[in-house]
């Protein structure tokens, strides 16, 4: 059982808290057993999986499954464990898991009908719900400007309530070619804005679409908004100027849910 914070292993896995760390490694960590049970149930390959004794004999069973893709299993005393965890209590069990390489180009190599785009989304709390919104509401993906919050932040895994493994979030480099890449598809790309008169009820969500999301404080760049090819509004109560982010996706995207099946 590894006790001392002065091991190597612990040392280096300590290091995943930064970004610039894991984006060298190839790795990130992930803390509690509803994540890590996300994480081997989608296939994902885990590098180091550490648990305490007591963890490892409530979750028997769980262990052996992690065992078969886990490269390297240790025992750490829970102080120990602690000093690894982002939160007060990560439940007896962190991991270290491999990313996956993917390319926003692999969106387009099959027919996309439904996806949210986020610019500048600096809340991770707020990304894991738009991952976790996306997911249950049968969208393609979420994909990120360079200037938005880690994909892999530990925030926004717990926030995804383990739908993050299911369907990750992609950050791409060149956010504009992607929108230009979107609009010769054929994939109709839209953002909100309160004073569109088009709302998104008289909108045809039916049409492959791309919804374009800004910041709560800053919304779109002038640059992304120049490339958007409509605008809609959601219709609010008087006296509210705006909804949260994640909320606003939900409102958008189910009620493309519900166009199409009233469509089919």
């Amino acid at each position: 059982m590894l006790t001392s914070w002065q091991n190597p292993l612990i040392k280096q896995l300590r290091k995943l808290h930064q970004t610039k760390e894991r984006n060298r490694t190839g790795l990130f960590l992930v803390e509690g057993t509803h994540l890590v049970e996300a994480a081997c149930t989608h296939g994902w390959t885990i590098e180091v999986l550490c648990v305490t004794e007591q963890w490892a004999a409530v979750h028997s069973e769980l262990l052996l499954r992690l065992k078969t893709t886990t490269q390297r299993v240790e025992y750490l005393s829970p102080e120990l464990l602690a000093t690894l965890a982002g939160t007060v209590s990560p439940g007896g069990v962190v991991a270290a898991v491999q990313h996956r390489e993917r390319d926003w180009r692999t969106l387009m190599s099959a027919p996309c009908r439904l996806l949210v785009l986020g610019e500048r989304l600096q809340d991770p709390g707020n990304v894991g719900t738009l991952v976790r919104t996306c997911t249950a509401a049968g969208a393609d993906g979420l994909v990120l400007s360079p200037d938005s919050v880690d994909p892999d932040h530990p925030k926004v895994l717990r926030a995804s309530a383990g739908l993050w493994f299911h369907s990750p979030p992609l950050r791409v480099q060149d956010f504009g070619s992607l929108l230009g890449e979107l609009a010769l598809g054929d994939i109709q790309v839209l953002a909100t804005d309160p004073r569109a008169t088009l709302t998104l009820w008289e909108a045809d969500l039916t049409l492959p679409t791309a919804f374009v999301l800004g910041s709560e404080g800053q919304g779109l760049s002038p640059a992304v908004r120049a490339l958007v090819t409509r605008q809609v509004s959601i219709p609010l109560a008087t006296g509210v100027e705006s909804l949260n982010v994640a909320l606003t996706a939900g409102v958008l995207l189910f009620e493309a849910v519900r166009q199409r099946r009233i469509r089919i």
